[in-house]
């Protein structure tokens, strides 16, 4: 029986964070951004090259300063009750025996478990378990905090509530590394996000920076349709009396959209199509796999 070839999971990639970071990690499927989460965290060790966490290997570092890290599937035993969930975590994290019940209490604050600390693990939502899972990674308040995918299975409310739970853990000290496939997401909580493919960094976007001077624009209106193409001859409409205009600069959308509105016509909306992350993205990868 012949067994498959190896995969190189991770290829000639080069990747440094400073302290008081906060990375994105993004990239299609089979990008390698498991594989590199496994190599920090000491699970898996590089054929070549070195990976060192403030100057040591990754266990080593572990295991002197500790990590937070929410793995992208939580698995808790069904039956325990939520708040003994941290309770018990909290101890293999390291919390003397009279930090754990304020430890405990400030994360089920924080990220809103209270109500739910008596129902048992198999009792909670989706969303409520991956907040918990959150909760756990938090417990040790650890300098050096990997999330997997930590909005997975968040309503609305709480994705932009976690923003600021993000915002509130930001310290000179810490370093955060996020990997999601949510690309709006990444671009709310990060400083800059490290996109992934075929195991190697193809592009890193500074989630502050300026966009790009063409970028597809997408114009909703009210009143006046059929003087958008007059105006704009290259729209093309998706509908709804919404029209998308591929890559036009700033200024000729503005000089556009004031003879738009001098022919009577009524804005709705306008924005980008897609958002400089996504423009990113969507462009790296792209070009790799055209």
């Amino acid at each position: 029986m012949v067994g498959r070839p190896p995969v190189r999971a991770l290829d000639e990639l080069s990747l440094q964070v400073a302290r008081g970071e906060v990375v994105g990690v993004a990239g299609p499927n089979g990008a390698g951004k498991s594989t590199l989460i496994a190599v920090l965290l000491g699970y898996l060790h590089p054929t070549s090259g070195a990976v060192q966490l403030d100057g040591v290997a990754p266990r080593r570092y572990i295991e002197r300063h500790g990590v937070g890290y929410l793995s992208e599937l939580i698995g808790i035993n069904p039956r325990w009750r939520t708040d003994r969930v941290l309770e018990r975590y909290a101890l293999l994290a390291g919390l003397s025996d009279a930090d754990v019940v304020r430890r405990v209490d400030e994360l089920m604050e924080l990220l809103g478990l209270d109500e739910h600390r008596t129902k048992p693990v198999k009792a909670l939502s989706k969303g409520n378990l991956q907040r918990l899972g959150v909760a756990q990674a938090l417990l040790g308040d650890p300098d050096l905090i990997i999330l997997d995918e930590p909005t997975h299975g968040f309503d609305p409310m709480w994705t932009l509530r976690f923003r600021r739970v993000i915002a509130d853990l930001r310290r000179p000290g810490r370093t955060m590394l996020i990997a999601s496939h949510d690309l709006a997401e990444l671009s709310a909580l990060t400083d800059r996000v490290v996109i992934l493919d075929h195991g190697r960094v193809v592009r890193t976007v500074d989630t502050a920076a300026k966009a790009p001077v063409l970028r597809d624009y997408r114009l909703t209106v009210a009143a006046g349709a059929s003087e958008v193409v007059a105006v704009f001859p290259d729209a093309r409409a998706m509908g709804d009396a919404t029209f998308e205009m591929r890559q036009i600069e700033l200024d000729a959308l503005n000089v556009g959209l004031a003879e738009f509105l001098r022919r009577g016509g009524h804005i709705v909306s306008v924005g980008p199509s897609e958002s400089l992350l996504e423009y990113h993205f969507r462009d790296a990868v792209e070009e790799l796999n055209p």
